[in-house]
């Protein structure tokens, strides 16, 4: 470890040790990366997300406090419609002529049970496939959610659930454009154990099945949004930095920790994924034109190039600007960017300023290409080296 590293983790320790901390100055020395050393970027993230409050004597309480309420959710949200479900159709009140499988009224618990069943399948759907370069997502958690998997509780689980609805029903598919495909996994023609990963015995949990648990918590809790395809993707970065917290009394608690910094995240890019809101000042729409504009204001020539080759920023910077580089870089890398990202002040106004270095550092590729060659650069991008993208990101920033 060189000096120079040393120091910079001496600095953070210095900022957290302290009763209350300087947000100004932890966010100056997060935009510069966060060491993973000691958990720093655990604890940082949690800061930076507003999960944990500035005043150090009150984060054991708060975390306390927020981890019991996780575990309410499990309870109510996951463990009692469980139980519910194992016990409907034991006997004949169950199925009354109020309330029955086929009842379309949408206070009927069987019409709440398949209308979270559809949610569900998208999930599982996309949890399984989440960071395959990477085997992280399916081995087994050192801590298993034991109020799920105590074997005194005998109730359908997620699990159970996605394995009868799968063999009962066709998979139900709803993408950011709200359309909503549906294909029978009989008919699939990859065998899933190449492109999905496999559930592991009883009493073992693997990673994605944990994240499972929290976007569908998530998906009950913000019934507005519930989930749309991508949310995957925001988490996975989270929970994946709190599960490898080397402090272990932090790491036992990465479910609900992810759940809450999730949450607060999602509260600031939610509206990235509300269709409705696209044409809004808030909305994804406004974003990507503002990825234009500030490039014409830098590199009017690309721009213009751009222009009259007709590329759009829908067919690049909306997987950008939406899932936070999260499909652009390997996984390592979009941490370091994110350690940049939460620590702006402006709340992503940075991220835009990134998506237009990522252009700019590669105009000549650009301006030498055809409309088909820059748009598989664009859907590619070919530069791995994050540390420049952001060092040309703050060169924009600081030029303002």
């Amino acid at each position: 470890m060189s000096s120079l590293h040393k120091s910079r983790i001496a600095d953070f320790q210095d900022v957290l040790k302290e009763p209350s901390i300087a947000l100004e100055k932890l966010r100056e020395l997060s935009f510069s990366g966060i060491p993973c050393e000691g958990g720093l970027r655990c604890l940082c993230w949690k800061i930076l997300l507003n999960y944990l409050p500035l005043e150090r004597a009150s984060w054991t309480s708060i975390l306390a406090k927020q981890r019991e309420l996780y575990a309410q959710f499990l309870r109510e949200m996951i463990i009692q419609p469980g139980i519910a479900k194992a016990n409907m159709g034991v006997s004949r009140e169950d199925v009354t002529f109020e309330d029955h499988p086929l009842n379309p009224n949408p206070d009927s618990r069987w019409n709440t049970y398949f209308k979270d069943n559809e949610v569900l399948l998208q999930i599982d759907k996309d949890v399984r496939r989440l960071c395959p370069d990477i085997s992280f997502f399916q081995r087994a958690t050192e801590y298993p959610c034991l109020l799920i998997l105590d074997p005194q509780n005998e109730f359908e689980t997620l699990r159970k659930r996605v394995e009868q609805t799968t063999l009962k029903s066709q998979t139900v598919a709803r993408n950011r454009s709200g359309v909503t495909n549906m294909s029978s996994p009989q008919k699939n023609s990859v065998p899933s154990s190449l492109n999905e990963y496999e559930v592991l015995p009883n009493g073992c949990e693997a990673h994605w099945e944990v994240v499972e648990r929290i976007l569908f918590i998530y998906a009950k809790l913000n019934p507005g949004i519930a989930y749309v395809q991508g949310m995957n993707e925001i988490v996975g970065p989270l929970y994946y930095t709190f599960a490898t917290d080397p402090n272990s009394e932090w790491k036992e608690h990465a479910e609900a920790d992810t759940f809450f910094c999730f949450t607060n995240l999602m509260a600031e890019i939610r509206d990235n994924f509300i269709k409705s809101l696209d044409d809004s000042q808030c909305g994804i729409t406004y974003k990507m034109e503002k990825v234009y504009s500030t490039l014409k204001d830098k590199d009017v020539e690309l721009y213009l190039k751009l222009q009259e080759q007709n590329i759009k920023p829908q067919f690049f910077a909306f997987r950008w600007l939406t899932l936070l580089l999260s499909q652009e870089f390997l996984l390592p890398d979009v941490i370091r960017i994110w350690d940049s990202l939460f620590a702006d002040d402006n709340r992503f106004d940075f991220l835009l300023l990134v998506c237009c270095a990522m252009l700019m550092l590669i105009r000549e590729q650009l301006l030498e290409g055809d409309f088909t060659v820059n748009m598989r650069l664009l859907q590619d991008y070919p530069i791995t080296d994050v540390c420049q993208i952001l060092q040309k990101a703050k060169e924009l920033q600081d030029s303002k």
